[in-house]
């Protein structure tokens, strides 16, 4: 193959013509001299100079000389790339590449590129930075493929996104950018979304001496605008005029959409102030913006008052203005407003359209008023508007909030003969309102259904169906959702990622939580604050402070502006260490950066300061509250009201409550504060003046349940009897007291005083109107019957019937229980039969209180026979039913009946627990059937029931008592193995059970743990007891007085038996002084003796 160029040596560089020379001979191929017009030759070996000689026909489009007599710069691009690309001599290519250059004017971005390319291959810098240069003095436009090229060269493979690495690298092979590359650059980065890469590219621009031109600031404002990073918008516009440009209205309306949006509103409309001076006139989409961002701020009044502004100023809105304006007020539900801006659309000549009505059906909607929507909907067809999906998915929109679902479903499902298409963004309006309300089964049934009916989710449907997975802490499902959409092709975005975060996180996975962070930034995803947010939290939660401090540092490097959230997050944080200092600095560090704190991050230090004793700097930072129009509710009052308190400052809380008065009405939280205070300061006047004007302004808003929180607190802080007092005045006054108020007071009488001083109490109310309810009944009940006090219990019983309020069941199982411990088991039947007379829905609980009560009074039988009478019904029994009739029948040795009674419960779904096998283990073991106890106890293991310590105590007791010794020892060891904490008593058993065999010294040893254990539990009298009385009877009387006197350093009180033990070993060993020397301590000591004590006596001395 050969290659033909035809070049004028005018167009070539001196400096080459040697190499012309050289390579073509001391003359042109066509025999001409070198003052000819064109040279002509050929690379290749196939043709012959004579043959092209021969034929002067064309070659690739050029001929020796052309008939007309143009030169070679009339040749076309498609001409030259066929010659570049068909070479297979680079330097030749080259040579007529540059020849071309000089003398064509159509050497364009592709050209360039194919000839970057040839000389990349054989890394030849010097030419490659030759077709650079021109690209640069021709303004020849450098795309991604053209810096691709020349970042290869270097090693530089990662693209444009290496741009700040590629360009100090061409700079070190002298590629020296001008300003027309520069900003070309950063453009494309920007168009690339590579943010910060084009900022440090135009940082090295400008360090380079470079200007950027006007566009590139507005592009580079764009951008920080995206990123929500309005500081350095600021600075940038600062820098431009720095640089000597002048703001245009264009520049300007950057700055106010970028601080609009970063909610620094004052700082938007100082920028539109500066225009005025300037002489700058805001246009339409100025305007336009501000407003939006305002009404954004829910400053809706200020942004009737632009339009107003810019009407007088002789703009006229357009249609986007209203739409915009009307889109946002319809958002804010504020039908009103948008029904005027639709009079002021129509006045202005302009005609509805589909959007208008939408928006105008979105506000009917959020009003409710669904019939207008209707009405609405026909005057659009009357005037040839046909409604879109839009409008009726606006109207499903509403009806969801409404919590209208049917009607929602019923919309939708009558699409298709409203001749509307079903799409994604109709299945996301019910996904979203199931994920909302903590319906994630329905959420997968939708997003099946969806994709059931051929309509591919798209990322918002997988971000909906994520978000209400996530919210209900379904991680499987979500990272199967995560999966699939993967699998599908499509990418997740920062909001996906957000929400998998989220997942993990309420699922406890902070890990997880981590590396979905990581993913994201290696799958060149730019997190957004909002994600850097959500990980801040979650680290904080998870207890990972430092981790969370490492990702805000983070953001600095990402270049992402911290929001209010995330400065919210970490007070928060700091708030919960008790780092107060640090909070304070954090705080002051971002009112510098510009970011305007929000009510919760002053709630967030008030409450910190106030807690940690800090009122007077809590009350600066409530005066630079109010500075900076960020308004003080009750949450913000009740915390300084609580730090004051707190601090014994009661004036200056009192003070703080009038100024609340003024704006908010208190609540019950702001009573709980403030009136304990002053009851307990001693101004009862000023508490019940208190209670008398907000009372009333409050009853209405808060519970009974705060009501007795209320009297709780004062309870907390101040003597019972001035709380009796109060309470008192309060009534007597009428300050329209709830009674629940009283609940709290009754019960602690009743603990502190008795149940009679708290019957008292309420005897004295009743006298100011105050009327019993039920709950009141019950507390006093429950007094009066755990003082025995049954009688005046069962009274206020019979005025319950009198007054009205009728008892109920758990008034009724009281009585039953109280009888039933106390074997009256005759009044117990006879209430149970008035209970059934008066038609009272017995619970199981009473039908067990009565079983238990029959086992309790010996009578066995009946309870059975109940029992069996209650399941014949359609009573479902408890293990609680079980229980004391398992336990009845095993004491009194019907234990065929009792493992009856224990095989069937199950029939009844009624499963066996650990206390059921332990009364039947305990059953079998005291009769003496080890081997029924045993099997009992590894049946309980086998169905997976872990035994507890009393299993494991019975076990040893018995087979203690069985003398099988070396099996308790086993099953004692087993405790500490099973994890389970030894306690006294099954030591004891142990110790006894070691004693009876005679082995004492293992007995000492269980002893000795006992006394070196680090878990509290130490021996007890019956252990001294047990070791005095076994080893007096092995003759050990020595060890067994220094049993004796230990007991008694211990400030145990001895006991008949602990004398009896010892008079017995005296009297076994021998000495019968001993044992008479003791019988007369145990009686100087108070002990009576008892025929235990005479039958130890030895006998001589008796006859004696």
């Amino acid at each position: 193959m050969a290659t033909v160029f035809i070049v004028s040596p005018a167009t070539i560089p001196s400096s080459r013509i040697e190499s012309f020379r050289d390579h073509l001979g001391s003359r042109n191929p066509n025999g001409s001299k070198h003052e000819s017009n064109f040279w002509v030759w050929i690379s290749g070996p196939e043709l012959k100079w004579s043959k092209m000689r021969q034929r002067q026909a064309p070659v690739c489009g050029f001929s020796a000389a052309k008939p007309n007599g143009n030169s070679i710069a009339s040749s076309s691009e498609e001409e030259v790339l066929g010659i570049l690309s068909s070479s297979a001599d680079v330097n030749l290519a080259f040579e007529y590449f540059v020849s071309v250059a000089e003398m064509s004017s159509f050497i364009s971005s592709e050209t360039c590129n194919v000839m970057l390319e040839m000389l990349s291959v054989d890394k030849r810098v010097d030419d490659m930075r030759v077709v650079f240069d021109l690209m640069q003095r021709k303004r020849i436009r450098m795309d991604l493929r053209t810096y691709g090229t020349v970042f290869e060269v270097f090693g530089v493979t990662g693209g444009i996104r290496d741009a700040p690495v590629g360009l100090q690298r061409m700079r070190d092979a002298c590629f020296v950018l001008n300003s027309y590359s520069y900003n070309g650059l950063i453009h494309l980065l920007l168009v690339s979304e590579f943010f910060y890469e084009a900022w440090d590219v135009y940082r090295r621009m400008v360090s380079e001496g470079n200007k950027p031109i006007l566009k590139t600031y507005s592009a580079l404002m764009v951008s920080l605008g995206k990123r929500g990073d309005a500081g350095r918008v600021a600075r940038s516009l600062e820098e431009m005029e720095g640089l000597g440009f002048r703001p245009n209205v264009y520049t300007f309306t950057i700055c106010i959409r970028v601080l609009g949006r970063a909610g620094r509103i004052n700082e938007a409309l100082a920028i539109l102030k500066r225009m005025a001076d300037e002489g700058i006139e805001a246009d339409v989409v100025t305007y336009t913006i501000l407003i939006d961002a305002l009404c954004s701020a829910g400053k809706f009044d200020d942004a009737k008052r632009l339009l107003l502004r810019m009407r007088s100023s002789g703009q006229k809105p357009d249609r986007v203005m209203y739409i915009t304006l009307m889109d946002r007020f319809s958002d804010n539900g504020d039908l009103d407003g948008v029904r005027e801006l639709w009079g002021e659309m129509e006045a202005d000549g302009y005609a509805f359209d589909v959007v208008s009505y939408t928006i105008l059906v979105n506000a009917l909607c959020k009003a409710g008023k669904f019939c207008e929507v209707n009405c609405l909907l026909d005057v659009m067809r009357e005037h040839g508007i046909t409604p879109n999906m839009r409008t009726y998915n606006s109207l499903i929109s509403g009806l969801l909030k409404a919590d209208r679902l049917e009607k929602a479903v019923d919309l939708f499902n009558r699409f298709e003969t409203l001749g509307i298409e079903r799409s994604v963004s109709s299945y996301v309006l019910f996904i979203d309102y199931y994920g909302m309300h903590g319906f994630p089964h329905k959420v997968l049934r939708t997003f099946q259904t969806m994709k059931a009916k051929g309509i591919a989710p798209n990322i918002i449907a997988y971000n909906a169906a994520l978000c209400g997975l996530a919210k209900a802490g379904w991680l499987r499902e979500a990272q199967m959702f995560f999966s699939e959409m993967q699998r599908t092709g499509l990418g997740p975005d920062c909001i996906t990622y957000n929400m998998m975060m989220k997942c993990s996180s309420k699922a406890g996975d902070v890990d997880q939580s981590v590396k979905l962070f990581q993913e994201m930034i290696e799958s060149g995803l730019s997190p957004s604050e909002r994600v850097m947010n959500s990980l801040i939290d979650a680290l904080y939660k998870d207890g990972r402070a430092d981790e969370a401090w490492k990702v805000y540092d983070r953001m600095k490097e990402l270049e992402l502006a911290p929001t209010v959230v995330t400065y919210n997050t970490l007070l928060a944080g700091l708030v919960k260490e008790s780092r107060i200092l640090e909070a304070v600095k954090l705080f002051e560090r971002m009112i510098k950066a510009g970011c305007s704190p929000d009510i919760v991050t002053y709630h967030t230090l008030l409450h910190c300061l106030c807690k940690n004793g800090k009122t007077d700097l809590a009350l600066q930072m409530y005066l630079g509250m109010v500075e900076n129009d960020c308004i003080p509710d009750v949450v913000t009052y009740n915390t300084l009201i609580y730090g004051l308190s707190k601090d014994d400052r009661v004036r200056d809380a009192f003070l703080v409550f009038h100024q609340m008065r003024k704006l908010h009405f208190p609540n019950g939280l702001t009573l709980k504060i403030l009136l304990p205070t002053l009851v307990k300061d001693g101004m009862i006047k000023d508490a019940l003046k208190i209670a008398k004007v907000a009372i009333p302004q409050v009853e209405s808003h808060i519970s009974g349940v705060i009501w007795e929180d209320l009297m709780n607190q004062i309870l907390e802080e101040t003597d019972l009897m001035q709380d009796s007092s109060f309470a008192e005045i309060l009534v007597t006054h009428g300050a329209g007291l709830e009674v629940s108020f009283l609940i709290p007071l009754l019960k602690r009488l009743v603990e502190q005083k008795g149940a009679l001083e708290a019957l008292n109490l309420f005897s004295r109310m009743r006298s100011y109107g105050i009327r019993g309810t039920l709950q009141i009944y019950q507390v006093l009940i429950v007094g009066l019957l755990e003082a025995h006090l049954t009688e005046i219990a069962w009274n206020l019983v019979k005025e319950m019937r009198k007054t009205g309020c009728l008892p109920d069941v758990f008034v009724y199982n009281l009585f039953l229980d109280a009888w039933g411990k106390s074997r009256k088991v005759n009044e117990v039947l006879d209430l149970y039969e008035e209970m059934h007379a008066q038609g009272c829905r017995l619970k199981t609980i009473t039908h067990n209180i009565v079983i238990s009560s029959l086992v309790r009074s010996n009578r066995l039988d009946d309870a059975v026979n109940l029992y069996y009478d209650l399941i014949s019904r359609d009573f479902l029994p408890t293990p609680h039913t079980y229980g004391p009739l398992i336990d009845g029948l095993a004491r009194s040795r019907r234990l065929e009946e009792a493992t009856q009674l224990f095989t069937t419960m199950r029939n009844y779904g009624c499963q066996p627990n650990c206390a059921l096998y332990n009364i039947l283990i305990n059953g079998y073991g005291k009769a003496g059937n080890m081997e029924a106890a045993v099997k009992l106890f590894e049946e309980m293991v086998n169905c997976g029931i872990t035994p507890d310590l009393k299993s494991y105590s019975i076990l040893v007791d018995c087979l203690c008592i069985a003398g099988e010794v070396d099996d308790a020892w086993h099953y004692f060891k087993e405790i500490k193995s099973k994890g389970l904490h030894l306690d006294v008593i099954t030591c004891n058993l142990m110790i006894n059970g070691f004693g009876r065999a005679g082995r004492i010294q293992e007995a000492l040893a269980i002893f000795k743990e006992l006394k070196c254990n680090d878990e509290g539990v130490t021996p007890d009298l019956y252990t001294y007891n047990a070791l005095i009385f076994y080893s007096g009877s092995a003759g050990r009387m020595d060890e067994a007085r220094l049993y004796y006197e230990e007991l008694l350093d211990k400030g145990l009180e001895p006991t008949a038996f602990t004398y009896n033990a010892l008079i017995r070993g005296y009297g076994l060993s021998g000495n019968h002084e001993g044992a008479y020397a003791m019988y007369q301590k145990m009686v100087f000591c108070g002990c009576s003796p008892n025929l235990e004590t005479y039958a130890q006596l030895p006998v001589p001395a008796m006859t004696e």
